[in-house]
Formats: C-alpha cells, sequence, structure tokens
C-alpha cells in the first residue's frame, strides 16, 4: 500500500513547462540589460517559471524542512559528537536557539522540525511526530532498516511538503538533523556515483585524521556487507540510508508532485536529492542547489545532477543553513523579472534593434 502511494507520488512529477520558460526567457531579453548578463539569476527565475508555469513567479511563503533521525553506525565512531546531541538539537531548533532558526528569520521563512527517527522520546507541541524508528540499525553490521521502513519516512517527506503546500507555502528548503549522517551519506554518493569511499568522504562535524581512516574503513564495510543495488534507490535508501535522508528525499518529491521548487541545502540534503533523482529524475527540475560545503562528496553529487550552487561560503552545518541563505538569490531573481524596466519603457536603446 505504501508503496503504491509512493509510486503514485513519483508518477505525478510533471515536466517543467516549456512554453512558459521561453516567454520568461524574451521577457529577460527585452530588460535593460545585455543578454543573459545576471548570470544564475536569469537561469532561477527561467526554472521558476518552468516549476509554477507563472512568467512573474512570486515568492510569497517560505519553509525549511528540517528532518531529525539518529544512526546506529555511531557506534562505530565515526562522529565527533555523541548522540544524545541529536534531541538536544531538535529541543534547540524548538526554542528557536539554533543557527538555521537565526538565518531563517532573518529570511522570512518558518522552521519545521520534523522527528523521523531520533533515538530518544521526544516532545513539544511544535514538533511534527512521525517517527518511523528510534534511529536506524549500524549499517557496517547489516542494512541500516527495512524497505518498507524507508518507503514510510519518505512518505513523511512527502507528507510534510504537501502540508506546507497546502497551507500556501511556495518556497521550500531541506535541513536535516542527525549526529553520524555523513556516513550514510557518503555511503548513498559512493554507491550511486560509482566513485570509491575515499573520493567522497570527508570529516563531518570535524573528526581527526585516525577518526577519518576509521569512518572511511567503516563505510567501505557497510557497502561490501549490504552490497546497495546502485540501480535501485529503494535499495540504497534502505541498506546503508538513514530516516531523516528517506524524510528529505520525500520532501523533495513531496514539492515537485505540488509543483512548488525546493531549495536543496548541503551534503545530506544532496545525498537525499540523490535518492529522489533515482526514484524520479523528473524531481530534478524542481531542486534549487544551495551551496558546496566543505564535504568533498558535496560538489561531486551536485554536479552528477547537473547542477551548481549558488554560493559557497565553507558551510559544514546542516539544518538547512545554506539552504535558507540562498532565499535571498531566488527572491531576487523574481523581483528582477517582475520589477526592472524593459527597453521600451525606460525609453533606452538596445543595441540588437
Amino acid at each position: 500500500m505504501n508503496e503504491a502511494k509512493l509510486n503514485q507520488v513519483v508518477k505525478s512529477i510533471n515536466p517543467l513547462q516549456q512554453d512558459v520558460m521561453a516567454l520568461v526567457q524574451q521577457r529577460l531579453d527585452s530588460l535593460t540589460k545585455p543578454p543573459g548578463s545576471l548570470g544564475k539569476l536569469e537561469d532561477i527565475v527561467k526554472q521558476l517559471g518552468g516549476i509554477t508555469g507563472n512568467v512573474l513567479p512570486l515568492i510569497t511563503q517560505k519553509a525549511v524542512l528540517v528532518m531529525a533521525a539518529d544512526h546506529g553506525v555511531v557506534a562505530e565512531g565515526v562522529s565527533a559528537f555523541p548522540q544524545e546531541v541529536t534531541p538536544q538539537m531538535v529541543y534547540n531548533f524548538l526554542a528557536g536557539g539554533a543557527a538555521i532558526n537565526v538565518l531563517a528569520k532573518q529570511a522570512g521563512a518558518e522552521v519545521i522540525c520534523t522527528d523521523v527517527g531520533v533515538a530518544a522520546d521526544l516532545e513539544h507541541p511544535k514538533l511534527r511526530m512521525k517517527k518511523v524508528a528510534k534511529g536506524t540499525a549500524n549499517i557496517a553490521k547489516g542494512p541500516a532498516m527495512t524497505r518498507e521502513q524507508a518507503i514510510a519516512a519518505l512518505l513523511v517527506g512527502i507528507e510534510t511538503a504537501q502540508e506546507q503546500i497546502a497551507a500556501g507555502v511556495n518556497l521550500l528548503a531541506t535541513g536535516d538533523m542527525g549526529i553520524g549522517n555523513t556516513s550514510p551519506s557518503t555511503a548513498i554518493v559512493a554507491v550511486l556515483m560509482g566513485r570509491p569511499v575515499e573520493e567522497v568522504v570527508g570529516r563531518g562535524t570535524g573528526i581527526d585524521n585516525p577518526g577519518l581512516e576509521r569512518k572511511i574503513q567503516v563505510i567501505k564495510q557497510a557497502i561490501a556487507i549490504n552490497q546497495p543495488d546502485p540501480e535501485d534507490g529503494l535499495d540504497v535508501l534502505g541498506k546503508v540510508g538513514g530516516l531523516e535522508i528517506a524524510a528529505l528525499a520525500g520532501s523533495i518529491l513531496g514539492a515537485a508532485a505540488g509543483g512548488v521548487p525546493i531549495v536543496i541545502d548541503g551534503f545530506i540534503s544532496t545525498a537525499a536529492a540523490l535518492i529522489a533523482a533515482t526514484l524520479a529524475p523528473a524531481s530534478v527540475n524542481y531542486m534549487l542547489p544551495s551551496h558546496c560545503s566543505q564535504e568533498p562528496g558535496h560538489i561531486l553529487a551536485l554536479s552528477h545532477l547537473g547542477m551548481e550552487p549558488m554560493l559557497n561560503l565553507s558551510l559544514r552545518l546542516g539544518e538547512g543553513t545554506g539552504a535558507v541563505l540562498a532565499f535571498y538569490l531566488v527572491e531576487a531573481a523574481c523581483q528582477i523579472i517582475r520589477d526592472m524596466a524593459t527597453f521600451e519603457e525606460a525609453g533606452v536603446a538596445n543595441s540588437e534593434q
């Protein structure tokens, strides 16, 4: 039943509206500037036109979807922080004290926090309690979760995006919280891209050199033991993924099915984007890459998806921080096409005429 729901969402994702994109391009070329001179801002607004069907897209309501879960692989010593930090940070989000809260407030966006798989019992009036399991199993010993759990977590993300879209949100962003989650993300990226672990692994929250070597061996062991099938996104997700990664992939699918753009945050979110793209290639059209983090695999994964990041600020926090900073650029792109004068309106000679 759940798999049928997932397939229904995947099938409902439409291609970009090329006729609207052509009209956006015409409008951009009529504005008082050399053609293409606003670079990526022009690409963004053209993509937004194709997503929304509106030649003059306007962002009216924004939300960052922070998914939280724990990882059994933390037992292998792959993180600089203990697992207890996950629930502590979730409460910090809910109290408004984290970096994502500060940056989202400045950007005029709401932070929606969902417990998909935190290993502790959490309770808070602002928390979306959608726990699929109390963390994943240790991927160095066996599968992270069952296929059914992976699908259930994907559906949590889909439903979260759908709820926000129904409430009027028309720009979403991904955000994550889960101690140890760069390890499953690295495994996902390595498997889906067919790259060596050493090429895509990073220091996560800041492990030292011995810790990095241990992390590499643990991820290699996880891939060797579980043998995830790179042709099957659900198999990869279930065997070496994470519950919040699944929910983020679901959020992307839900946004795409709802015809709403979604800004992709850092390495964890981009691993989720790879899963979403494997399940529904058309979902890539609805993704806006925010920044390039310090994880080596991040830029490789973005490139694999055919995306270039808007920002490079040496971020390595997650939570949706880079995605929310990119909101400003998305809104700037909309304002350009809506508010900038055409050559005719300004009485400026167009060199092409």
